[in-house]
């Protein structure tokens, strides 16, 4: 029996794989097919994940419960709708905006926000003659606590070199077409500083609840790469 990790684990994936051509098959002999097209075995990277999963859960260096607790908190505590809440309150309260602009770690953590790669914050200000822009050049340095996980394209090889070299033509991709009055400011988020952007507060939105406003931040525009629109309510 091969009793390296390597090997546990392809033996886990195996077993995984024939239990479940096995059901499959079981379900067809008994007509439970419907008529539906099924996927027999999950994805190759959703069962080695599972069946990581599963083996260190057994060697006990994984805690299962710990594991749903990480993962609730990405789902519902730690995401871009943290960030929607404090870009919300900085457009309702102008002193609020001044302390973020100013300190936002403090700003931030009125909020209840901080911690684990978002220790230390910049907030830059969109305007009618400025755009910001964030990119990490070097891997993908990002501010968990208001915006979650990074996307893919932010971690992209050519988003994190042609926001440098072309921002405006980065932009034009996403959709923002800005004019030649408008100075555009590419800011390179580092392990030691990560940066959120504050966008502007569209027009029409006076009178405006925090909680409606929050409704339409995006992620990508507290990234830069996108405008805020008020007729479109924000995806979670």
């Amino acid at each position: 029996m091969d009793t390296t990790r390597r090997g546990m684990l392809k033996t886990v994936a195996t077993a995984a794989g024939a239990a479940a051509t096995h059901d499959l098959a079981h379900a067809q002999e008994k007509g439970h097919d419907h008529g539906h097209s099924h996927q027999a075995v999950p994805s190759d990277p959703a069962l080695r994940v599972k069946s990581l999963e599963s083996l260190l859960v057994e060697k006990g260096l994984v805690d299962r419960a710990a594991l749903d607790a990480l993962i609730d908190s990405y789902e519902h505590k730690i995401g871009p709708r943290n960030g929607a809440r404090v870009v919300a309150r900085a457009w309702a309260d102008p002193s609020y905006k001044q302390r973020l602009l100013t300190d936002a770690d403090a700003a931030i953590a009125e909020l209840g926000y901080g911690g684990m790669q978002g220790e230390h914050m910049r907030v830059v200000e969109n305007t009618p003659k400025v755009h910001n822009l964030v990119v990490c050049t070097l891997c993908s340095c990002y501010p968990w606590p208001v915006l979650g996980l990074p996307p893919v394209w932010y971690k992209s090889a050519p988003y994190r070199s042609r926001s440098v070299i072309d921002p405006r033509g980065v932009l034009r991709e996403f959709g923002v077409d800005l004019g030649e009055d408008v100075d555009v400011r590419v800011w390179d988020s580092t392990a030691e500083l990560r940066y959120l952007v504050l966008p502007e507060r569209p027009a029409g939105t006076e009178g405006w609840t925090e909680e409606r406003l929050a409704g339409i931040v995006t992620r990508d525009a507290m990234v830069g790469v996108a405008k805020v629109d008020p007729t479109t309510v924000a995806d979670r």
